[in-house]
């Protein structure tokens, strides 16, 4: 009896203990919180929702019912100026639309990218997704070597020997329409020009035991495809086989080169793959959706851009690269359409020693997000903001400085905007030269933001074949 007694006793002072110990670890943790409030609060921004929660309550408001965050972003920013911080329990974020610390920051390789946001897309609920490709590789050695083996895949004397490619490709989407036109069936544009849809990857409902399962089997297959992929391609070109003049085939031979290539480096190959198909085409379609979108709203934007077109492809069925450097016209309107609709929103930099911005201090030890999409839609860089207007990127326009980067900007900008942006001109081109179009009434013009930002409504068109006897 008496030593259950002792028992008791050495327990509950155990458990009183614990408790102390609970009470000083959160009164620790709230006087960690003020310290970073005071540290920060110097910073315009919008009053805090909480003491521990910060401005979570109102950025979770906001993306309610598939609300767009950054219209808050963007909200807030005319409002506090051009740099303004966000507060969420202990961690503090700057957001910045000042051309000058845009182009200190993200033109200097010694900003890392921000370990928080970019060491999220490494995994995806546990499965490998992104890992350390070039998107998301934060050490700059690491980074560096794999752009070295990537940059001879997207050199422009090499993307001249894929418009054949391109063509090809896009004639695939042509006939696609050309049924639909014929059949006087309605066209979900964004479903058409998104040849490999990844909408599971996008989404994340984490309640959703079966959907995570599902996640991580996508991300499974994925990796395991393009595994198998690289493994054949190679054994391919050592058994001196034909194998495709692609980018796959470009990067496998560089890498060769190498002189260390370990098996981590090779594990890393399969993460830009994994990158490069996802972000490259789904951003692309993406790009497409919304100018088809704009098109059909602005018919006069639109016969301009058929004009060139004519002008400069006529009925020819295979565009050159040379013909792309003469559709000026069309390259403002994706351009444009990018300002608007940037499919990829923005990056983050870490900031570990203090720095000025704008003439307010800013203390290390913050990261600092660079949102396209806000300053995009800034009636400060561009007068009424969300007309489309391509002539703002006339070749005599004067060039935004430093608000206009929907492919990031320095070295760590995207490595295929090029690609990407010769195979968009190729599939408008043809869109352009091959039919008219019209939006469908009634359908809405809201964005969706899955992870990428994409047309809510798909971008329903009626295709007819053009008349070209008027």
């Amino acid at each position: 009896m008496a030593l259950s007694s002792l028992l008791l006793s050495l327990a509950a002072r155990a458990l009183t203990f614990l408790f102390f110990l609970l009470v000083i670890a959160f009164l620790g943790y709230c006087l960690y919180i003020k310290y970073i409030h005071m540290k920060y609060d110097h910073i315009p921004g919008p009053p805090r929702d909480s003491f521990f929660f910060g401005h979570s309550s109102t950025m979770l408001k906001a993306m309610k019912n598939d609300g767009i965050i950054h219209d808050k972003f963007l909200e807030w920013a005319e409002k506090y100026g051009p740099v303004y911080r966000i507060n969420v329990l202990h961690y503090v974020s700057l957001c910045t639309y000042c051309p000058e610390a845009t182009k200190e920051i993200l033109m200097s390789p010694k900003y890392l990218k921000e370990k928080f946001t970019y060491k999220r897309l490494f995994y995806l609920f546990g499965q490998r997704f992104f890992g350390n490709g070039l998107i998301t590789a934060r050490d700059h050695e690491q980074w560096y070597k794999q752009r070295r083996i990537m940059d001879p895949a997207f050199s422009s004397l090499y993307l001249r020997g894929l418009m054949g490619t391109f063509n090809e490709r896009a004639e695939k989407l042509m006939d696609k329409l050309a049924e639909l036109a014929d059949s006087k069936t309605e066209a979900n544009m964004l479903h058409l020009l998104n040849c490999v849809t990844l909408d599971v990857i996008s989404k994340y409902n984490p309640k959703n035991r079966r959907y995570v399962n599902e996640v991580r089997e996508a991300c499974r297959l994925l990796r395991t495809t393009g595994a198998k992929w690289i493994s054949e391609r190679k054994t391919a070109m050592q058994n001196g086989d034909e194998v495709p003049k692609d980018i796959l085939t470009q990067i496998i031979k560089t890498a060769s080169q190498e002189e260390n290539m370990t098996e981590e480096d090779e594990e890393f190959m399969l993460d830009n793959f994994v990158t490069f198909f996802i972000a490259g085409q789904e951003t692309t379609a993406n790009q497409l959706s919304f100018c088809v979108m704009e098109l059909g709203r602005n018919p006069e934007i639109l016969e301009k851009a058929k004009k060139e077109v004519d002008d400069v492809i006529g009925m020819k069925r295979d565009i050159s690269y040379d013909d792309l450097g003469e559709l000026v016209y069309l390259s403002q309107v994706l351009k444009e359409t990018l300002r608007i609709y940037p499919t990829a929103v923005g990056t983050s930099r870490d900031v570990a020693e203090d720095m000025v911005i704008d003439g307010i201090h800013i203390p290390g030890g913050v990261s600092v997000f660079f949102s396209s999409y806000v300053s995009g839609r800034m009636e400060r860089f561009f007068k009424d903001p969300l007309r489309f207007d391509p002539d703002r990127f006339h070749p005599d326009a004067p060039k935004p400085y430093y608000c206009y980067y929907p492919f990031a900007l320095g070295p760590r900008s995207c490595l295929g905007q090029n690609f990407a942006q010769m195979e968009a001109k190729v599939v408008m081109a043809k869109l352009l030269q091959r039919f008219d179009f019209t939006l469908v009434p009634g359908q809405t013009f809201d964005i969706l933001d899955a992870g990428t930002l994409r047309p809510k409504s798909g971008v329903l068109c009626t295709l007819r074949h053009r008349d070209y006897k008027k």
